[in-house]
């Protein structure tokens, strides 16, 4: 089998080796890692990750294993197809009678177009672009068929259902009543940044050490329980079995964390990423096909910056997101007006900007990331450590979050 590499990812497409046209020998179409990428991200850009077969024939072909991480700047081979077209028909060129399988080989080919995958469509460059799956799989999965739970995952955790207890949250906070349903029918993944063998941020506070991951993860809790005081079903993606929701100024650090659902955290920051973007995606799945339309994922950070450097919240989202540039703009908005409440001055200098990063470029719901604050920064620091604060910015997002999902 030859390749076809692609030299630059969404624009160019160089021949590493000449078709056969007589014999009309299929080649690869290969691509490049980039930074942050993994194999399912890979697939998802040429629109080749359902259904499971693409993934087992890229392992195949790349003499890889589903262990294996993607290297920057290595050439993947793609179970993507490009045959010589002949200029009359898609069934004619591959030989089959299946109409059906032509049109949507057809409608591939325009919207790797449109994507800008390619430069130009198979008629003018006379390369047909075929997916694996269209001739490889001996059985055409179909979107009923899923890695994701089979059978409802318990939200949080594995209480009874019904009951308004919820461990996780300490024992003064377990109990978590119902106040409205103002966010029934919505599920919110709830990601800490780091934890783990990774506390994040890291300084000093006196002789205590202070990190960004529990800070973080204190403030996750206290919005997943505002959610679900409102209906809401919140998953906890990264959780700590003893940590509940604290009171204290410094909290300890420690290294137990877990990721959704009871997964040891690696050490490598690749596979850390990639898996918990896979625990969301499995879910956000499940609850797709339950018919949940409205999911979303609220990440959750401290930034480190220069000791002098004061600044206020700031809002990720990825560039290509709508939805999530409009979640993001409308948790900026409501910090906006509480900081013209609560702040003397009532000036805010938070943003929302667009990033390429890894949890929002490859977790399926809409997604936002959140910057808390400067850990080093001794104002900052006001707005982290102290828990009225902590609470009053969980509460904030909760508000922005009720304004983004009103009906």
């Amino acid at each position: 089998m030859k390749i076809i590499q692609l030299k630059y990812r969404f624009l160019f497409l160089g021949f590493l080796f000449a078709l056969d046209l007589a014999a009309q020998k299929p080649a690869f179409v290969s691509t490049v890692a980039r930074p942050g990428d993994g194999v399912l991200s890979m697939l998802r850009q040429y629109k080749l990750d359902k259904p499971k077969c693409n993934l087992d024939r890229f392992y195949e072909i790349n003499e890889m294993s589903d262990k294996d991480i993607l290297k920057v700047n290595a050439v993947y081979k793609l179970p993507l197809y490009a045959y010589i077209y002949n200029g009359e028909s898609i069934r004619s060129t591959l030989k089959i009678d299946n109409w059906d399988k032509a049109v949507r080989i057809k409608a591939y080919n325009e919207a790797m177009v449109k994507a800008e995958m390619r430069h130009k469509g198979y008629s003018e460059t006379k390369i047909l672009w075929v997916p694996h799956h269209e001739l490889g799989c001996k059985k055409i999965e179909t979107e009923t068929t899923s890695t994701a739970p089979t059978k409802p995952t318990p939200p949080i955790t594995t209480i009874q259902p019904g009951k308004d207890v919820y461990p996780i949250f300490g024992k003064e906070l377990a109990k978590t009543p119902r106040k409205d349903n103002k966010l029934a029918n919505r599920v919110f993944y709830i990601v800490g940044g780091h934890g783990g063998p990774d506390p994040g941020a890291v300084t000093k506070v006196g002789k205590t050490t202070v990190c960004e991951d529990e800070y973080a993860y204190d403030v996750s809790l206290r919005l997943a329980r505002n959610l679900i005081e409102h209906g809401a079903t919140v998953y906890v993606i990264i959780r700590d079995p003893n940590d509940g929701i604290r009171s204290g100024k410094l909290l300890e650090c420690d290294n137990d964390e877990q990721c959704w659902k009871n997964q040891t955290i690696p050490l490598n920051n690749r596979e850390r990423l990639e898996q918990r973007s896979s625990a969301i995606n499995k879910l956000y799945e499940y609850h797709k096909k339950q018919g949940v339309r409205n999911q979303q994922a609220i990440m959750i950070h401290v930034d480190s910056r220069s000791v002098k450097e004061r600044i206020d919240l700031f809002f990720y989202h990825f560039p290509d997101s709508k939805s999530g540039k409009k979640l993001a703009t409308t948790l900026y908005d409501n910090f906006v007006k509480q900081y013209k409440i609560h702040r003397p001055s009532g000036e805010y200098d938070g943003t929302v900007t667009s990033r390429d990063l890894h949890m929002l470029r490859e977790t399926k719901p809409s997604a936002v990331y959140v910057e808390l604050g400067n850990i080093r920064n001794k104002n900052d620091q006001k707005r982290i450590f102290l828990e009225n604060n902590r609470q009053a910015l969980a509460k904030w997002l909760t508000e922005g979050l009720l304004k983004a999902n009103a009906k």
